[in-house]
């Protein structure tokens, strides 16, 4: 199992079953003997029979399992089920829940090459919606405070939110020197780890207009004075950059963008980049990413969905060199 990719089949009531199964057939005969699905298998066999789907499976038994390239193998998570595309919530939960459980602790012990866990609506980790499972996997994994960052990634460009699930009215109370200082150095320190090259980092401010540096603003008091510690560390960070424009053209000179928060930095990347992109989550133990797409349950069922992020996480996690 050590050089397999594994795919955490995520969100039961989704698109994820219509996504794994395209982007495997997708996928180079020798890639798709690597990729192993955690899911329950009469659930992945129900849902591709009723997207008329051809696809065989195969239960995966470790060494007693065929290596074909002309089966899919699916680890075996049991789930019960009536609709294959309405699962109650509760029982939805605890299913993904023990789903991820269970690749964490495959990824943690070393047992395969990376995981790669796909879209899941945040009400099933936890009642306070500001859990995602980048949270969830720094808290399983005993990351220090401010650990974890989420990292979307496009070969021209990536952005790290500072803040990711919070209210908009919470985000200035949450920008302080130490989580700027925290974020950014281990943005820095796994970025050179992964892609072998020191990141040219680029920091928007908060404010609109923040070029005017309003002397009771978060850019005068916080951001100028975290870039000039960073850059005494050796870090090439520049900024603060005016959000507004800094993605018409100014990005072109960055390795990686980084927003205070979440929509500052998604909505104009997506908008660049649409699915040709992937979610990286940098500080983990081990090697996790996940397609940048959510659960997309208005397209359940219409064989219509784009299954071009997956594909780049999986083709992401093979190429990965230690």
């Amino acid at each position: 199992m050590k050089n397999k990719i594994l795919i955490v089949g995520g969100d039961p009531n989704s698109v994820n079953s219509e996504v794994i199964i395209k982007s495997w057939k997708k996928s180079k005969k020798n890639l798709r003997k690597k990729i192993l699905i955690l899911a329950d298998y009469n659930l992945m066999v129900a849902q591709a029979k009723k997207l008329n789907l051809k696809v065989k499976f195969q239960k995966y038994l470790n060494k007693k399992s065929k290596n074909s390239s002309n089966l899919l193998n699916i680890l075996d998570v049991p789930l019960k089920f009536k609709n294959c595309f309405k699962v109650p919530k509760a029982d939805s939960s605890k299913y993904v829940l023990r789903c991820i459980n269970y690749a964490h602790k495959l990824a943690q012990e070393k047992r395969i090459k990376g995981f790669i866990n796909c879209p899941i609506n945040k009400e099933l980790l936890s009642k306070n919606k500001n859990i995602g499972v980048t949270e969830l996997l720094a808290k399983k994994s005993n990351l220090k405070k401010f650990s974890e960052v989420m990292m979307l990634y496009n070969a021209k460009l990536a952005v790290v939110p500072i803040t990711t699930h919070i209210s908009i009215k919470e985000i200035s109370k949450k920008i302080t020197k130490e989580l700027l200082f925290k974020k950014i150095k281990v943005l820095n320190n796994n970025y050179i780890k992964i892609f072998k090259k020191k990141p040219r980092i680029a920091l928007l401010g908060l404010n609109p207009h923040n070029a005017e540096l309003n002397r009771k603003s978060e850019e005068v008091k916080t951001i100028i004075p975290t870039i000039k510690i960073l850059k005494k560390k050796n870090l090439n960070i520049k900024g603060p950059y005016v959000a507004d424009s800094f993605f018409i053209n100014e990005f072109r000179k960055f390795d990686v963008a980084i927003g205070m928060y979440h929509d500052q930095v998604l909505i104009p990347f997506k908008s660049l980049f649409k699915f040709n992109a992937i979610n990286v989550t940098l500080g983990l133990p081990y090697l996790r990413v996940s397609p940048d797409h959510g659960t997309a349950k208005n397209l359940i069922g219409k064989n219509k969905v784009n299954f071009l992020s997956l594909l780049k996480c999986i083709n992401f996690i093979n190429n990965f060199k230690k």
